[in-house]
């Protein structure tokens, strides 16, 4: 069997790297950015490949600032996400500048994964311990079967453990059966705390939320079966989407839901209960490099990383 790949989303960085582009903020007590830390995990779990998903024009940046220095510790490979790449007969429409979508990002590494691979984002501290369980699922995908549908994973944080306090967050809460698989995700808004209680809005209404529910971020582990119906399932979307739409997303949360309503997959819940944190608000920066400095103080993580 071959060893698990590890995928990065990473199309979504600006040109040139302006201050402002959160995947580059500086965070870590030596300069490190969120995705080194995400690389060190994922390498420390007993990921060896990474791809990184990027676009053609930020790729020489890319190298310099992050790809070059991955290097030196995992094997690195590229993949372009251009919204230009649609199947034959398809083209993209006039004024069009939204990106196509996690999926669509997904299928740029068409022809690259031949075996297990996992998907993150490149803006979105993790933790240790999904990296762990979702290597160690993946590895073990073609020895245990599901009873129906090929096998993928999703680890699942605590909602309470990926709140924002500078704003609302959107999460995609799990439905999980006793048996620890995905049943479905509700897409919920506008999340947030108050008065010690967890409010958030679902079609429309808002509710009140359990603190421990688990919640999708995604990341996932597939299986190359996987692949095949991100393909196949692209043209159906393309031919959905309404005259006008020009923002129209791909998603892999909604294909997923798709594929579980279908049972063509069986998706098991990786539960984690490491603090997840992005760079949502301008403010979370400084929360995220003070949760880095106490890990490092704790002896989670050396300081320099590399």
């Amino acid at each position: 069997m071959k060893k698990p790949v590890l995928v990065i989303m990473a199309a979504g960085i600006g040109s040139r790297y302006g201050a402002g582009v959160k995947q580059l903020a500086k965070v870590g007590p030596s300069g490190e950015l969120v995705i080194d830390y995400s690389v060190y995990d994922a390498r420390e779990a007993g990921f060896e490949t990474v791809i990184f998903i990027i676009r053609k024009d930020i790729e020489a940046d890319f190298r310099q600032l992050i790809g070059d220095r991955v290097a030196q510790r995992m094997h690195v490979l590229y993949a372009y996400q251009d919204p230009n790449d649609l199947p034959n007969g398809f083209c993209k429409p006039q004024g069009r500048t939204k990106p196509w979508g996690t999926g669509h990002a997904v299928l740029a590494c068409h022809g690259m994964l031949d075996g297990p691979f996992a998907v993150i984002n490149a803006d979105d501290y993790y933790g240790k311990e999904a990296f762990r369980k979702i290597y160690q699922y993946l590895e073990d995908s073609e020895r245990v079967k599901p009873e129906s549908g090929y096998p993928c994973a999703m680890a699942g944080f605590v909602l309470e453990n990926t709140l924002s306090a500078n704003g609302t967050v959107t999460r995609g809460v799990c439905l999980i059966n006793e048996e620890g698989k995905l049943i479905g995700v509700n897409e919920t808004q506008e999340i947030r705390r108050a008065d010690g209680v967890i409010y958030g809005t679902y079609q429309g209404r808002v509710r009140t939320l359990e603190p421990d529910s688990l919640v999708s971020m995604n990341f996932w582990g597939f299986t190359p079966d996987f692949m095949q119906e991100l393909e196949q399932r692209f043209e159906d979307f393309l031919k959905g989407i309404p005259e006008g739409d020009l923002k129209a997303e791909y998603l892999l949360p909604v294909l997923v839901n798709d594929l579980l309503k279908e049972e063509q997959i069986t998706v098991r819940v990786l539960p984690c209960s490491d603090q997840w944190f992005g760079i949502t608000y301008p403010e979370d920066k400084g929360m995220a490099a003070a949760r880095l400095q106490d890990m490092v103080g704790q002896g989670i993580y050396p300081s320099p990383l590399w």
